[in-house]
């Protein structure tokens, strides 16, 4: 482009590894592929509306009393997660931050948010190399620590993973130096992000 910006079509997932979520990034995606990943969201938008529901019932039931309609308008495309349902607790009083939110009322060790049911983190890599999309492991060492990244990754290579996240705006100067380190000892791409969304 002018700007010497180049455009890829991208995703992101949210996996599951051993009862924790990861994220997943599929980079360079055909549009022939769209259908396929349409209907794949579309079981992650079922299962995610089911947890919102149970979720809006179970803050009704602790006297938050929030309208889910409401929140699901505070999405432009109408499947909510945890930050607008923080957003409304916000708004109507209960809570003073979106942060303080997920720390205490929406923090899943209080019991009222129960995480959908996600795809296994293997099952995902390979399904984005079925519709030859790179994958890339989002920000593993905020989800992971050193060991735990570096056990998974041979299973996760095997899969297809080529790439994770080393530059990352949550990241400290050791998590800097220690993912591209990792990323050397496993011969992975390197990419980065900031998550500002």
């Amino acid at each position: 482009s002018k700007q010497g910006i180049t455009v890829v079509s991208g995703i992101e997932l949210s996996t599951e590894y051993k009862g924790r979520e990861l994220h997943l990034l599929g980079y360079f995606i055909d549009k022939e592929q769209y259908e396929k990943i349409e209907k794949l969201m579309e079981e992650y938008h079922i299962l995610k509306e089911k947890s919102n529901i149970a979720l809006t019932n179970r803050l009704r039931e602790k006297g938050y009393i929030i309208d889910y309609e409401d929140v699901k308008k505070r999405n432009v495309n109408g499947h909510p997660n945890r930050a607008h349902f923080a957003s409304e607790l916000m708004e109507k009083g209960y809570i003073s931050s979106v942060e303080k939110a997920f720390e205490t009322i929406l923090s899943v060790k209080n019991g009222l948010y129960v995480p959908p049911k996600r795809i296994n983190i293997l099952d995902a890599i390979r399904f984005l190399c079925e519709i030859n999309a790179v994958p890339v492991l989002a920000h593993p060492l905020i989800d992971l620590d050193e060991n735990e990244l570096r056990e998974l990754l041979p299973k996760a290579i095997k899969a297809g993973l080529v790439g994770i996240e080393t530059i990352h705006s949550k990241y400290s100067e050791d998590d800097l130096k220690t993912a591209e380190q990792i990323s050397k000892d496993f011969n992975l791409l390197q990419s980065g992000g900031s998550d500002f969304h």
